[in-house]
């Protein structure tokens, strides 16, 4: 890490690189909205990454006394009172249609990323945060990814990794995700959850907990009865909870789902592995939505995100909500403590 934290032998807040997302969603708005927040900035230190052009116009819409002031390098950064630092990549003009799949937005919202990785990569920055992008436009740009994990997945070099929710301090972890459920379950194996368990554990471990607490949900209702409403608990889930205890883990379950993470909340676990999508998402999305956190584990770097998408029906407006992303952004600070056991743990996996 390079002494960007120190000055005149104080330690700084964190430096966090934020990314506007695609120009022509609701990354700007929420972004600027999130720099133009006294109270965010009482956390650390935001740097806008992404079109000055494109930022100015979204502060413009948002009503936000705020200047904008473009930036070559993280280090010129000022973080005056009253103006967003951004680093500016001079792709998307300011005249881009809201709402509507456009290559050039996508080229800007991967070279944000790009640029965001780089830093964290060289030290420039403690942690980045990223808006949401849409992935059409990522992909007329010409990138063959699915969207930011497996992007920076392959600008880490990165060997695995995985989404961890954070809400209200409950971690939530996936067996799988994207996948149609009638999918998901034939994906949901033994050898699949017994690796779950181990990069669930190894995560908590990371990020705070040095006894880590793990609890994996069931998949059938009341846990399958003994098999009656299912035998996914009895063939699958119990094999893999075993195996990871008997190798030392804090594991438990499965439990059922409809109570597990009600548990999780009240301080039981500190972690639950779901299962698929849906089963992850709806309670913490119920319990908290804008305070629901995604957190890409298994990076030599922090990133955290918001978990919702561009809402292309409402950007441009001005009414977009930037609740998550002050989240995201206040997490990252928070998880900034964490830098040397990130490395720690998936330095040597990413090659770096």
């Amino acid at each position: 890490m390079t002494d960007h934290r120190k000055t005149a032998g104080r330690t700084q807040l964190p430096l966090l690189a934020v990314t506007l997302g695609d120009p022509v969603g609701i990354g700007p708005e929420i972004t600027a909205r999130t720099l133009a927040d006294p109270a965010n900035a009482a956390f650390g230190r935001g740097l806008a990454v992404g079109d000055a052009a494109v930022l100015r116009r979204a502060v413009e819409v948002c009503g936000l006394d705020v200047r904008v002031r473009a930036v070559g390098a993280p280090g010129e950064a000022r973080w005056e009172p009253g103006t967003i630092d951004v680093l500016d990549l001079g792709i998307a003009p300011a005249d881009l249609p809201w709402g509507r799949v456009d290559a050039v937005a996508g080229r800007s919202a991967v070279a944000a990323i790009e640029a965001a990785t780089r830093a964290a990569l060289a030290g420039e920055v403690d942690g980045i945060v990223t808006s949401p992008i849409n992935k059409e436009a990522i992909w007329a740009a010409g990138s063959q990814h699915l969207g930011h994990t497996e992007m920076l997945g392959e600008l880490t070099g990165a060997a695995h990794v995985d989404t961890m929710f954070v809400v209200r301090g409950l971690k939530i972890f996936f067996t799988t995700r994207h996948l149609a459920l009638r999918k998901a379950l034939d994906h949901i194996t033994e050898e699949r959850v017994a690796g779950s368990i181990r990069h669930a554990v190894t995560a908590l471990r990371v990020f705070g907990h040095d006894e880590p607490r793990l609890a994996v949900a069931a998949i059938n209702p009341h846990g399958g009865e003994g098999g009656h409403f299912g035998d996914e608990e009895i063939a699958v889930l119990r094999p893999a909870v075993a195996k990871a205890a008997a190798e030392g883990l804090g594991v438990v379950g499965p439990v059922p789902a409809d109570s597990v993470f009600h548990q999780g909340l009240e301080g039981r676990f500190d972690g639950v592995l779901s299962h698929f999508h849906d089963q992850g998402h709806i309670p913490a999305k119920t319990v908290d939505f804008d305070g629901t956190v995604s957190v890409t584990v298994g990076l030599p770097i922090l990133r955290t995100s918001v978990d919702h998408g561009t809402a292309f029906d409402i950007a441009g407006s001005g009414r977009a909500s930037h609740g998550t992303m002050s989240a995201a952004f206040r997490a990252a600070a928070g998880f900034s403590r964490c830098a040397d056991r990130i490395r720690a743990a998936y330095g040597t996996a990413a090659g770096r």
